[in-house]
């Protein structure tokens, strides 16, 4: 779903783009009616684009905030991200978010750490 909601908000940022060039040549035409029905469009476009923005924060808050119920959770040692394979089958259930990512941004993360039910 996250997937299919961020390739969404590209989309529409790509047609609101293309509109955003298609502005100046209407300007310089000085053809009101077509400017005008571009302005309506890229409007709703921004309105939609928005709201599939907020749709995705929403989302991503109630993943951080289920992975933060987590009973345990720690830093990944640079060890245990080199053979991160023997790590995940050791500890099941085991949820690794990166800093760099949008979870991991949100959640305000500085390294790489695991969330797990069990201790790791």
């Amino acid at each position: 779903m996250k997937a299919q909601i961020q390739t969404e908000i590209k989309q529409l940022s790509d047609k609101l783009d293309a509109l955003n060039h298609k502005e100046p040549e209407l300007l310089a035409s000085g053809d009101s009616e077509k400017l005008a029905e571009l302005l309506k469009e890229k409007d709703k476009l921004q309105a939609e684009i928005e709201r599939l923005r907020a749709v995705r924060e929403e989302t991503l808050s109630k993943e951080a905030k289920n992975l933060t119920k987590s009973p345990f959770s720690r830093a990944i040692t640079k060890k245990e991200q080199a053979n991160m394979g023997a790590l995940k089958k050791s500890v099941r259930g085991l949820i690794v978010v990166h800093p760099m990512t949008a979870l991991g941004r949100e959640m305000g993360l500085k390294e790489m750490t695991g969330f797990a039910r069990e201790k790791f």
